[in-house]
């Protein structure tokens, strides 16, 4: 294990670059992809910032729906992360949440390379409604994913220890769903370690 651990360190803190930003037609890699998804400034790119060990890798935007366009990392010869665009923001036009969520479910549906989605819920929220959609939908798909419950350092333990709870209930229905949960915060640290292992088991050899 301690070996995996040492790996997957040399993996996030080697070379990482943005290779590529679209919203409809994507480039075909040789390298595993993991993508991550989630609401609205729910921190996405906070938390891919803080994985790579770095602070403008992906932009971090206080304003809700700012990033409309996917974009691809390049992590090392290994591994590409992609970063989706928000969904369920309440102040976007219908039109433009239906472009988002066309150009999401395009990629989804397109790339083969694709080995897991990392499906970010805000520990303070829960799985609200647009989750529950994105959910029912990967399951369909049969794209695996598996849940990252964020910004946990807004909330006490016992906070934290509830909403784990309900959501790994939750998760039992839902086949796509990769069974555990990985508790962490971009601001903090905490729990970074374990979603790295996670993911560096993907990459490429």
């Amino acid at each position: 294990m301690n070996t995996e651990k040492d790996a997957a360190r040399r993996l996030f803190s080697g070379p990482c670059e943005f290779v590529f930003g679209g919203t409809d037609c994507f480039p075909q890699s040789d390298l595993p992809e993991v993508a991550f998804v989630g609401r609205s400034n729910v921190g996405k790119s906070s938390l891919i910032n803080a994985l790579t060990n770095r602070k403008t890798l992906a932009r971090v935007s206080q304003t809700p729906g700012r990033t409309r366009q996917i974009n691809f990392f390049r992590l090392g010869d290994s591994l590409m992360l992609v970063d989706l665009p928000g969904y369920g923001f309440a102040k976007a036009s219908k039109a433009l949440a239906e472009e988002w969520q066309r150009s999401i479910f395009a990629y989804l549906n397109g790339h083969a390379r694709l080995q897991r989605v990392i499906l970010l819920i805000d520990v303070r929220r829960g799985i609200m409604s647009s989750d529950a959609d994105v959910m029912a939908l990967l399951d369909r798909a049969a794209v695996s994913y598996a849940v990252a419950l964020t910004k946990i350092d807004t909330v006490k333990s016992a906070e934290l220890a509830a909403a784990q709870k309900k959501l790994e209930a939750a998760l039992k229905a839902h086949a796509a769903a990769y069974p555990a949960i990985f508790s962490v915060s971009a601001r903090t640290g905490e729990g970074l370690e374990d979603l790295r292992l996670h993911i560096a088991a993907m990459a490429a050899a």
